[in-house]
């Protein structure tokens, strides 16, 4: 089974993680988490996501386009990248975001992909 983690995470953190001083050494975590599920066989890709600064969010409001700088989010964690990781089960999915650097700090989401319709 496929699933997509999402990795949630405070904006102080996604900004160490941009900085030049303190970015190598928050990122350390990240590097063994992602070889871990190399090594394990699950990843099947993913990526780190541009700062949410970067973001552009945009809406159809009766039948007009409104187009914002930055994320829509009212929430104090914002997605900072995802892998799409393949096991055998749910519980093996929630391990794996259990190992997560972001979960310690933030959350991880576990979402299984959908399956075409029939």
């Amino acid at each position: 089974m496929e699933f997509v983690l999402t990795f949630n995470q405070p904006v102080e953190e996604i900004e160490r993680h941009e900085d030049l001083q303190q970015g190598p050494a928050s990122m350390a975590p990240w590097k063994i988490y992602m070889g871990e599920l190399v090594a394990a066989g699950v990843m099947r890709g993913g990526n780190r996501l541009a700062p949410p600064w970067t973001a552009t969010t945009v809406r159809m409001r009766d039948g007009q386009r409104m187009v914002l700088d930055g994320p829509f989010a009212e929430t104090k964690e914002l997605a900072a990248g995802y892998v799409v990781i393949d096991v055998a089960s749910l519980d093996e999915a929630l391990k794996w975001a259990e190992k997560s650097p972001s979960t310690a700090i933030g959350s991880t989401e576990v979402r299984p992909v959908a399956q075409p319709p029939m």
